[in-house]
């Protein structure tokens, strides 16, 4: 459930400095964008993860409502260029969780992997060292990147 309470915590920390945010992205939106990305660096850090909040789309880092519940870049380890489990269990489990979704390989280069799960308005990226997830993280996209953060990640709870 690790990626369940960072995001949980993410969500928390960005609320506690909305009103800091807000004057900051209204004012100067590099500004409010670098607090963001302050915060989700300060969360990441107790996960042992580099935690990214993306706005990929143009006006989105208006819709401060919406701030850690889409558009998430989780660096794990940049080093790892193999999952420790087969690519088709990913894709098998992509389908099971997430329902009608397509999968496919992707950046297959230079001795590296990865799954692309996808339907016609989202994707997520999942590579070896990172996962990319550019869409809002409802109940099943939040299951399915808990089993992703487990088993191709092997990322366990801190006790």
């Amino acid at each position: 459930m690790i990626f369940s309470e960072l995001i949980l915590e993410l969500q928390a920390e960005l609320k506690k400095e909305l009103a800091q945010i807000r004057f900051l992205v209204k004012k100067n939106p590099g500004a409010g964008y670098s607090k963001i990305v302050e915060i989700g660096k300060m969360v990441g850090k107790r996960y042992d993860i580099k935690l990214i909040a993306n706005f990929p789309k143009e006006g989105r880092i208006q819709e401060f409502d919406m701030y850690g519940k889409r558009d998430l870049s989780l660096i794990i380890d940049y080093d790892q260029k193999k999952f420790p489990i087969d690519r088709e269990i990913i894709k098998q489990k992509a389908k099971e969780i997430l329902g009608d979704v397509q999968t496919q390989d992707a950046y297959m280069n230079d001795d590296k992997e990865g799954v692309r799960v996808f339907t016609e308005n989202w994707k997520i990226d999942i590579l070896p060292h990172s996962v990319h997830i550019w869409t809002e993280f409802d109940e099943k996209v939040t299951t399915f990147c808990n089993w992703l953060m487990e088993n191709a990640y092997q990322m366990k709870k801190k006790e």
